[in-house]
């Protein structure tokens, strides 16, 4: 597994992998409808954010987002977004991926990374962000209208750097 920065280039092999897991409607906010062009604008930010990808036999199987979690005077935590290619799943792809996020964050000179809308329902992605040091420091109850659920709660996760 190959974790890099993203260019411009790998949008074609990343948009698949972000239609589908938007399109959901299980684990983003972001109406599943989002348009191509709409999606590349809300995934691949300008600096300070980085965006990765994680290369499995030279495929693009996953990618990240780092930034900033606030503007100015909140800018010293960091906010991180992850998308793995359904295929990949279960495959230790998200783990390697989040570690070397959390990794990049620390160098970057973050204080700590804070997810502000983990899905409750998104039993896997709570469970990696545990095992990796996240806590739950908040819940906004039925702040995610999921798309076969209805209404479930958000979780607010932190950890240091």
């Amino acid at each position: 597994m190959n974790v890099r920065a993203a260019v411009h280039g790998d949008w074609p092999a990343l948009w698949p992998i972000w239609h589908a897991v938007v399109a959901r409607g299980e684990t983003y906010v972001w109406p599943p409808e989002t348009s191509h062009d709409e999606a590349r604008r809300l995934w691949m930010l300008p600096p300070p954010a980085e965006v990765f990808v994680l290369e499995v036999g030279g495929d693009i199987r996953a990618t990240a987002v780092l930034k900033p979690n606030q503007p100015g005077l909140g800018d010293h935590v960091a906010n991180a977004s992850f998308m793995v290619h359904a295929e990949a799943r279960g495959r230790g792809v998200g783990r390697r991926l989040a570690e070397h996020v959390l990794e990049r964050a620390r160098a970057s000179g973050y204080r700590a990374m804070q997810f502000n809308a983990v899905i409750a329902t998104n039993t896997a992605a709570i469970e990696l962000w545990r095992s990796l040091g996240f806590a739950t420091v908040g819940t906004v109850p039925d702040g995610f209208r999921h798309a076969r659920l209805g209404l479930v709660d958000l979780l607010v996760m932190h950890r240091p750097l």
